[in-house]
């Protein structure tokens, strides 16, 4: 008799898809975590990891917060009512936190992009959202001075 596998087990698969062009190009602010809502076939690709964060941003429409031009790739065996590679997903975050983002909107030069997509112990799609500030050239530059800094330690103990 083959044995039944419990929802942790079932779930195991570690999806962890990470916006490194994110970290680069924006100074983090606030993070929060939110739901997101899916195709079936859409969860079915996120659990493969065909997923791309790296030109996804989120916009308010309505009182309700979006995710434009997150690519997620067409369920492999899936059928002709496939989804969309970069239709717009809606983003499931309580009022209060909703007003709050949308009111610090509304200072210059902010944004608010997705950083991370993961799955839960149950198996649901969160994203990771971040409040952010774009990053001038010389912190762009600070940035790669310190990862090489970070790199060049990291040979030097080996």
């Amino acid at each position: 008799m083959a044995k039944q596998k419990n929802k942790k087990e079932r779930f195991s698969n570690n999806i962890n898809i990470r916006n490194k062009k994110a970290s680069f190009e924006y100074e983090f602010i606030e993070k929060l975590t939110a739901g997101i809502v899916l195709k079936g076939s859409e969860i079915k690709s996120i659990r493969e990891g065909k997923v791309t964060l790296g030109d996804a941003f989120c916009v308010f429409h309505r009182e309700e917060l979006w995710v434009r031009h997150m690519h997620i790739a067409p369920y492999s065996h899936g059928n002709i009512e496939n989804h969309q590679d970069t239709r717009e997903r809606k983003l499931l975050l309580n009022k209060s936190e909703l007003r709050k983002l949308e009111q610090k909107m509304e200072e210059k030069g902010l944004t608010i992009v997705p950083i991370r997509l993961f799955l839960t112990g149950k198996g649901l799609a969160k994203v990771e959202i971040a409040l952010a500030r774009g990053k001038k050239l010389f912190d762009k530059r600070a940035t790669i001075k310190d990862k090489d800094v970070k790199r060049d330690l990291q040979r030097m103990k080996y």
